[in-house]
């Protein structure tokens, strides 16, 4: 099944599997972070980690990163078994962690130069590789700059072409934009774009609901377990016969305790001001929410047939899944808000 998100042009048409996940845990004493989990990626896919803080996403690309050993379950990373070799992997990969992962006292350049140095770049490929980061990042003339007094989604960029200058065939990104604003995650992601089209395997963890739609595939962890997997489309096929109604009112808490008391409501959830309801049937709509509503003595300025968005997939996902295993799959078929 293929889906081509916005973004997602580059999808790759052949499958070369590069990520193969199986089974994959991890526990700490009683509490298990991950939770046999399982999924694969192929070459110049983006593929997309998403789950609320907490979710199990940063131990999943811990161990894959041969950074933390797996409890039970496999995991292959460019052929590599990240349990048995984890230093090999290291060597296949490029890793930027959520936090700011350079040295903010060095400069730009003193910075390019201390990761060329970790990755054995000197000569030729060392002025070359360099010259690509100070281009991507968008920092020439700045060479000589603190990176401390670098804007945040100049630093982000920076970070990110340090660990690529070694041109690893798999990049692992853990939640790279946090704290950018909105125009610099918008050029961050067609870095991200550019490098899947020219071959690269990419794993990103987000909590960015609106970022996923850049992601060829999505997997989506709840409490450490694999919730969902599938593309865009996939995902928002759980609502191909449970219309969603978006209700405006000047008092949305009084509309979701109405809501919530019918039984043909299955959820309701704030969005912005307004209230989001899931339906249990294509037979009922927003005609039928308003007669509930003048029933309660409750009025609405708007309500309407909405599509679902993938904070709607995200909140009804989480909570079928309690307990449960995937309830999406691609073999079938999360703060979106700046």
């Amino acid at each position: 099944m293929q889906d081509r998100a916005r973004g997602s042009e580059t999808q790759p048409t052949a499958r070369s599997v590069v990520i193969d996940v199986r089974e994959l845990t991890r526990r700490f004493g009683d509490f298990t972070a991950v939770d046999h989990v399982t999924f694969d990626i192929a070459r110049g896919e983006i593929f997309g980690l998403l789950g609320a803080n907490g979710a199990g996403k940063s131990t999943t690309i811990r161990m894959l990163c041969g950074l933390l050993k797996p409890t039970s379950g496999t995991a292959h990373v460019d052929g590599i078994d990240v349990g048995r070799d984890p230093e090999g992997v290291k060597h296949r990969l490029g890793y930027m962690s959520q936090k700011f992962s350079l040295y903010e006292q060095l400069t730009v350049d003193q910075n390019i130069r201390f990761y060329a140095g970790i990755y054995g770049l000197e000569g030729k490929r060392y002025r070359t590789r360099r010259q690509f980061v100070l281009e991507m990042a968008g920092l020439e003339g700045r060479e000589q700059t603190l990176t401390v007094s670098l804007p945040v989604g100049w630093r982000q960029r920076l970070a990110l072409g340090c660990a690529i200058m070694h041109e690893p065939p798999v990049v692992f990104l853990d939640e790279p934009t946090g704290g950018v604003d909105p125009l610099s995650r918008r050029q961050f992601w067609r870095l991200i774009e550019s490098m899947a089209h020219a071959g690269t395997t990419i794993l990103v963890t987000t909590h960015y609901l609106d970022e996923a739609e850049h992601c060829h595939r999505l997997a989506l962890i709840h409490a450490g377990r694999l919730a969902a997997l599938g593309t865009t489309t996939d995902f928002k096929r759980v609502f191909d016969e449970r219309p969603i109604v978006e209700i405006h009112t000047a008092d949305p808490v009084a509309v979701m305790n109405t809501l919530d008391g019918q039984t043909q409501v299955e959820t309701t959830s704030l969005f912005g001001t307004a209230v989001h309801a899931v339906l249990s049937s294509r037979t009922l709509g927003p005609d039928v929410v308003r007669g509930w509503l003048a029933a309660a003595g409750l009025s609405a300025t708007d309500v309407v047939t909405v599509a679902p968005s993938l904070e709607d997939v995200f909140l009804d996902l989480v909570s079928q899944n309690r307990g449960q295993g995937p309830g999406v799959s691609s073999d079938q078929g999360l703060a979106s808000r700046e």
